[in-house]
Order: structure tokens, then C-alpha cells, then sequence
């Protein structure tokens, strides 16, 4: 998945069909709202039908926060990363992911859209349901959570400054794993999977360019 160029501006096109292109695009908003009912209704059924505590709830909800980070880092590393050899594996990480890197700063494919979203979202819910049993209904929606503040995290990345001084070395882990090298710095919402699997960029030793920076960045040019 190496590109001659990067482009900062525009977006692939990934299908001829202009119905299944609109499929690929989405906002950040809606998915949000797509998964709003779930967030409060599946901890509410633990807790009102299926007599779990709120301690309990608020326990595998948690977990299922802190579960998602390392499935973010095992899919973005082991899937999205994926270095397929057949001309139509490379078509499916094109799709995928590839596109994201060659436009990375495409706003309308920085969440995955809605019905691929829906449909993996299903399957991890039946999955952790068959594992889990009645402990998917406060776990899942954690897990959840932990998907949407990653895909908030990965837009606000690639479409906003840093907010805060303290937020600047995951903007630039993010940023050198585009712009240097793909295989290092998976972890988007938290690089603390990258820490444990040795894949995380030295931000101290990784010298800083300004003018490169200075690209990066939205607006005004300040300094973070």
C-alpha cells in the first residue's frame, strides 16, 4: 500500500456506480446517532430486565471501552494493514483502507459508513453474546463507545489542530504512520497497544519538521 503521492486534497473514487459511492461516505454525527439507542438502552435492559447492578454495568461497560482499544489496534495492524499479493486482495485493502492513505484527509470517509458499520457491529454483538451471554448487554455498548471516541479521535486527527498541548504526540504518532511509515504507530484513540507490541515512533527521537507541520495544520499556523 505505497502511493507516488499523497494527496491532501480530494478523494478516491472507489466505485463507477454513484449509488454504491454515496454508500461510502458518511459524517461522524450520523453514526453517532445510529448508535445512540444502543448506548442507552442496552445498559437500561441489563439493568431493569435482566437485574444486573449498577456496579456490574458500569464494570463490563468499561471493560468493553477498554477491550475495544486493542481490537482497534489488532484491525487497523492485522486487517487494515494487511498486505494482500492478488490484484483483487489489493482492490479489497484499496477500498478498505488503502484510499485513506492516498487521501488522507478526506472527511467523508474518516468513519466507516453505516452499512458495513451496522453489519460488523452485529456480528461482534452476536459473537460476544455467544461468549458472554447476558453480560453483552452492558459489555457491548462500552465497546461501542470505545468505536465512536476512536472514530471522533481519527476524524478530529485528520480535520482539526490538536485541542490541547497534551493531545499533540497522538496527533503526531498519527500523522508520522501516514507520512513515514505505515507499519508503525496502529493505535489511534491510545498508543498504548503500540507501547506493549514494540510498534510505537520514538516521538522524542523523530526530529520535526515545521514546514511539513505546518501543512498538517488547519487555519492559523500555531504552535502546539
Amino acid at each position: 500500500m505505497k502511493f507516488d503521492k499523497i494527496h491532501n486534497k480530494g478523494q478516491a473514487q472507489l466505485f463507477r456506480n454513484q449509488y454504491l459511492e454515496y454508500l461510502t461516505k458518511t459524517h461522524p454525527l450520523f453514526i453517532w446517532g445510529m448508535y445512540l439507542p444502543v448506548l442507552l438502552f442496552f445498559p437500561y435492559y441489563a439493568y431493569n430486565n435482566l437485574f444486573y447492578s449498577g456496579l456490574q454495568v458500569l464494570f463490563l461497560f468499561l471493560g468493553g471501552m477498554f477491550f475495544w482499544t486493542f481490537t482497534e489496534y489488532i484491525l487497523h495492524r492485522f486487517v487494515f494493514h494487511h498486505h494482500p499479493t492478488s490484484e483483487r486482495g489489493k482492490r479489497i485493502n484499496y477500498v478498505m483502507h488503502g484510499n485513506h492513505h492516498e487521501y488522507p484527509r478526506d472527511k467523508e470517509r474518516l468513519f466507516m459508513p453505516a452499512v458495513p458499520s451496522l453489519l460488523l457491529a452485529s456480528v461482534f454483538f452476536l459473537m460476544y453474546y455467544a461468549i458472554m451471554g447476558n453480560n453483552a448487554f452492558s459489555f457491548f455498548p462500552g465497546f461501542m463507545l470505545g468505536y465512536l471516541l476512536y472514530g471522533s479521535m481519527h476524524y478530529a486527527i485528520h480535520a482539526w489542530n490538536p485541542p490541547f498541548k497534551w493531545m499533540k504526540g497522538l496527533w503526531r504518532n498519527h500523522h508520522l504512520h501516514h507520512y513515514k511509515d505505515m507499519d508503525m504507530g496502529f493505535g489511534v484513540s491510545s498508543t498504548i497497544w503500540d507501547h506493549v507490541f514494540g510498534t510505537m515512533f520514538d516521538l522524542k527521537k523523530e526530529k520535526e519538521n515545521k514546514e511539513e507541520v505546518a501543512k498538517l495544520m488547519y487555519g492559523k499556523k500555531e504552535k502546539v
